[in-house]
């Protein structure tokens, strides 16, 4: 097993701070894995220190990622960057992440969610309804996604 393997086996065990000791070593000697940082960004945001997985999500990004770890890496930054406040990062990012990766719901997911810190409420909640028409698995909600999907850009419409 590589050291990258181990520190995600770390990561996922709940030994965060064990999996960033080893990571930090990887990146201070391959400064050029991308999945290193990425790793790195994932656990500091596990443990609730979103602020320090900033630098490493960006620094990943800069750097060779397989496509999945690219996708998380944008997630994770533009998710990150919306806990943070930073809601108009967080908008850039996950645009680009459903720019790249449209087959990726979970960017539309947390799009909603920037949408809704940003105020525009509607647009949220329209986006939202798409993917609950497009991917829910409860056959009352699969009778109505036809209807769903046509309401959702039309929430504050009234028919006379």
């Amino acid at each position: 097993m590589s050291d990258l393997q181990q520190a995600i086996c770390l990561r996922q065990e709940g030994k965060v701070r064990e999996a960033i000791e080893l990571l930090n070593q990887i990146t201070e000697f391959e400064p050029e894995n991308g999945e290193g940082w990425y790793q790195l960004a994932w656990a500091h945001d596990s443990l609730g220190l979103e602020r320090e997985a900033v630098p490493y999500y960006e620094k990943a990004l800069q750097l060779e990622l397989s496509a999945e770890d690219r996708a998380g890496a944008i997630l994770g930054l533009g998710s990150t960057f919306r806990t943070l406040g930073q809601y108009e990062q967080a908008k850039t990012w996950l645009l680009a992440g459903i720019s790249e990766f449209p087959e990726h719901r979970e960017f539309e997911v947390f799009y909603a969610m920037v949408l809704y810190n940003l105020g525009e409420h509607a647009e949220a909640m329209g986006r939202l309804l798409v993917q609950l028409a497009d991917t829910s698995g409860d056959s009352r909600i699969m009778d109505y996604s036809r209807a769903i999907r046509y309401y959702a850009d039309q929430l504050d419409r009234v028919w006379e």
